[in-house]
């Protein structure tokens, strides 16, 4: 796969022109395929959703940072459009995000979404969250910005602190983080209109909402949230959440009948897979190189 190396510099314009960019998460390569051939065009590799994925267990801050480097690889690898990684907590200090910053860039990740949790961090809808002093914060910022390769190296900086400190405080963080450096900001599970349109209105730099399926923010339609004038619109679990459903239909009906045919729809056929997974492309590879 051949990259763009402009791809930084594109996805930095599309969410400064703060018309709601649909983005997708991705838990893995897969997953990145199909957002990439249903034309999305950006990619999410989400925390949350390797962490569930990859492990089965609850994002409370279990994978480190070599797991977000080869999934990032792979993700490259596998599709050409601009990765957003989320970076959690940067997995330490400053002196940690320079190495998470170095090595995400490296794999082919195009922004990284940082926040301001305590280690071990949580899902940014689960309760009982702490938050790290701002200034600390502030620090890990003007590492991602020092070590980054490329300026168009986008730095997210996520705050959590609506629900500890409330929307002041959050908003506070928010603009303190773009004073100093961050690319873009994103305040976590905000809870009614009212909060959404404080943060587009009173945060200089452009914005993300992440719309959590089942979670604290409500759920509007992409052009609500590109009318009040949000950067980038974040599904960060959809895919995962529609793939678990999808098992747990298809897994049940061959529990129930002993028998699962293509014909009732549960499951992607067998030429569609070979689709998603480039199959055709191989072949010709293969056909190329044949002595």
């Amino acid at each position: 796969m051949k990259i763009d190396m402009k791809l930084g510099a594109s996805l930095r314009q599309k969410i400064e022109a703060r018309n709601g960019l649909l983005v997708a998460g991705a838990a893995n390569a897969l997953a990145a395929r199909i957002i990439y051939e249903l034309q999305f065009e950006a990619v999410y590799l989400s925390g949350a959703g390797l962490t569930n994925t990859y492990y089965g267990i609850p994002d409370l801050g279990f994978i480190g940072l070599a797991d977000l480097v080869g999934h990032t690889a792979a993700i490259r690898d596998a599709m050409p459009l601009p990765i957003i990684v989320d970076a959690d907590t940067g997995f330490g200090n400053a002196l940690n995000m320079i190495q998470t910053v170095r090595q995400l860039e490296r794999a082919g990740a195009n922004a990284i979404q940082i926040e301001d949790q305590v280690m071990p961090k949580k899902c940014g809808h689960f309760a009982d969250k702490s938050v790290i002093d701002p200034m600390e914060m502030v620090s890990k910022i003007h590492a991602a910005v020092d070590s980054r390769d490329s300026s168009d190296f986008l730095i997210i900086a996520r705050t959590d602190a609506r629900a500890i400190h409330g929307l002041d405080d959050a908003l506070a963080r928010a603009n303190l983080y773009a004073e100093h450096g961050a690319d873009i900001t994103f305040v976590e599970a905000p809870v009614d209109t009212s909060e959404l349109q404080r943060i587009v209105s009173e945060v200089s730099c452009p914005q993300v909402v992440n719309v959590v399926i089942g979670g604290k923010t409500p759920s509007l339609p992409q052009q609500e949230f590109a009318k009040m004038g949000f950067g980038m619109v974040l599904y960060a679990n959809a895919a995962l959440q529609g793939a678990m459903r999808g098992m747990t239909n298809a897994l049940s009906h061959l529990q129930s009948h002993g028998e699962l045919k293509e014909d009732l729809n549960l499951v992607a056929s067998f030429e569609e897979r070979q689709r998603y997974v480039q199959k055709p492309f191989f072949d010709a590879l293969s056909e190329q190189y044949k002595k």
